[in-house]
């Protein structure tokens, strides 16, 4: 079977000069690199972040970063910073705001307050400049949340300013990401009743067995390796206990089972009858032929999920979770270990964004 291989960001594409993009919330630029792809124009990105600042640059040429806190953020101050026009048909708005408030696995809604209303902050945006086209990316619990007026208000708002829209839950296994993971998607048009998302697709090679590994070029490595090139194939230290638990741990899917009768490898909190079904995935291996788990922000750590590699006995490489969320290997992420992994699980898989793009691009 071929190895499949990341498309290249600089790769030759049919260009869409008059479509051009704003990237709300735009962290190292998941969004915008898919739309970039599909040849859109990218004039800019905004993020409350400055850590992404330089990493959005160096692979957005052209583009610029607005370092601001989007509540506080004018839209006059963005006209002024990006010249774009108030009513242009061919502008495309992106929101993908932090999602920790709806996010199911937060417990702790008052530390995320911040990001509960945020979409209601983009459509100050919206409301100013009435963008051609729409786009807004966030976790399913933004649809499942019970009381949620905070969609309901934004859908209202589309209606009344004339935007068509459609929204879904999709599976970015099925758009073209070899990860399993679930994201609310919106498409709206001021311009077109003819929205439609990209046809899904079952597609067996997306495996991890068709991304990473010393077959797809990702040299053999230890744990705590750094790489000090752009491909930026680094790992995370392992401490000695985690180091004992992952040699133990069986290849290809293995879990903590392996050694939860070991008394001292198995984790306090396993301890017990019934209990070895809690958060069965912490500590596993990922499957060579099934897609990855979801990368989070959080994927170089074994103790955060099932973020071990298939064989190897060390966790996931920067570059190796940059690959499963389907950035170019050629895309540049500048920053510290911990920096880079929350650069690309924060990022929207650039493929899912491309594939968006194209739809929008074709109506």
């Amino acid at each position: 079977m071929p190895v499949i291989q990341s498309k290249d960001l600089n790769s030759k594409k049919k260009t869409h000069k008059k479509f051009k993009l704003v990237d709300f919330f735009c962290g190292a630029g998941g969004m915008s690199c898919g739309f970039s792809q599909a040849g859109v124009h990218i004039i800019g990105g905004i993020d409350i972040e400055k850590q992404f600042e330089k990493t959005y640059l160096e692979n957005h040429t052209g583009a610029k970063f607005i370092n601001k806190d989007i509540t506080k953020y004018q839209p006059e101050q963005l006209q002024s910073d990006l010249k774009i026009n108030k009513f242009d048909d061919e502008l495309i708005f992106i929101g993908c705001s932090p999602c920790q408030y709806w996010s199911k696995i937060n417990t702790l809604k008052h530390k995320s307050s911040y990001s509960s209303n945020l979409i209601g902050d983009f459509q100050r945006f919206i409301k100013y400049f009435m963008p051609g086209h729409i786009v807004v990316e966030n976790v399913p619990g933004l649809l499942n949340a019970k009381n949620n007026h905070t969609l309901l208000g934004f859908l209202d708002f589309l209606v009344f300013n004339g935007y068509k829209h459609e929204y879904n839950i999709i599976r970015t296994d099925q758009y073209g990401v070899p990860q399993r993971r679930k994201r609310f998607v919106l498409i709206a048009s001021r311009i077109t009743e003819k929205i439609s998302f990209p046809e899904p697709t079952d597609d067996e090679k997306l495996t991890v067995r068709n991304y990473i590994g010393v077959h797809n070029g990702f040299a053999k490595i230890p744990d705590g390796h750094i790489d000090t090139t752009n491909f930026n194939h680094s790992t995370s230290q392992l401490s000695a206990l985690n180091k004992r638990r992952i040699e133990i741990t069986p290849k290809d899917g293995g879990t903590r089972k392996a050694w939860k009768d070991n008394e001292e490898l198995q984790i306090d909190a396993y301890r017990g009858k019934g209990k070895d079904d809690m958060f069965k995935t912490i500590y596993g291996r990922l499957y060579w032929d099934k897609p990855a788990s979801t990368i989070t922000t959080r994927f170089i750590a074994t103790s955060c999920g099932r973020f071990a590699h298939p064989e190897e006995d060390r966790g996931l490489s920067l570059r190796e979770g940059a690959t499963l969320q389907t950035f170019p290997a050629n895309y540049k992420f500048i920053g510290g270990l911990v920096s880079v992994a929350k650069q690309i699980g924060n990022a929207v898989p650039p493929e899912m964004a491309r594939r968006i793009a194209v739809s929008i691009i074709n109506s």
